[in-house]
């Protein structure tokens, strides 16, 4: 087993284990624990297309191929990330809602992003590397702009941010940090996938 795959396996399991040990809550008990992954892993999805956007705007100033080839792994990794993230809310609103609410705006506007993304990106693998790093930032405005001023009906806003309990947000921000680390190294195993296969045309 290659190291990069060890470090990634080993970093998945970090994030159920720290799943699994963070604290209850009262009212959810023990279906917090995947509201807090579910949380988390939203926040990390949007950073992760940030970055795409931001190293693809280096990219286009500076004109370096290794920020463009980032830009693309970022918007995928993203893009992957996002869409589990909605597989996430879909249990997440069965486990405690005891049912899918389909019109909720937190989960149907990001499911039209979601869309939009999937599309994006496929079109994007037709075009150079300079054209991934423009669609990316599009995208970024775009859903930033779409997220800023989103309602929500029953989906509460941050519960994690607004809670006087430290230990959750503790927990919380250790999700985030491992999320962060998995979505790296899932981008730079992708980046370099990408770069090998652009160079074996060159090299034949």
């Amino acid at each position: 087993m290659s190291k990069p795959i060890l470090w990634l396996l080993l970093t998945i399991s970090a994030v159920v284990l720290v799943t699994l040990l963070a604290p209850l809550e009262e009212t959810l008990g023990a279906g917090v624990r995947i509201v807090y992954l579910h949380g988390a892993w939203v926040w990390v999805a949007i950073l992760l297309f940030s970055a795409a956007a931001l190293i693809g705007l280096g990219g286009l100033l500076s004109r370096k191929t290794i920020l463009h080839e980032w830009s693309r792994a970022l918007g995928h990794t993203a893009l992957l990330f996002w869409i589990a993230f909605l597989l996430m809310s879909l249990y997440v609103m069965q486990v405690n809602w005891n049912g899918i609410f389909w019109a909720e705006p937190r989960f149907r506007i990001p499911l039209n992003l979601a869309v939009i993304a999937l599309l994006l990106q496929i079109g994007l693998t037709f075009f150079p590397l300079l054209w991934t790093s423009t669609g990316n930032i599009a995208y970024a405005v775009a859903l930033l702009y779409s997220l800023r001023s989103i309602e929500a009906i029953l989906h509460p806003i941050s519960p994690v941010l607004s809670s006087d309990a430290r230990g959750i947000q503790l927990f919380f921000i250790a999700l985030l940090i491992l999320l962060v680390l998995l979505g790296f190294q899932v981008a730079h195993g992708l980046r370099s996938w990408e770069h090998s296969r652009r160079a074996k045309p060159e090299a034949e």
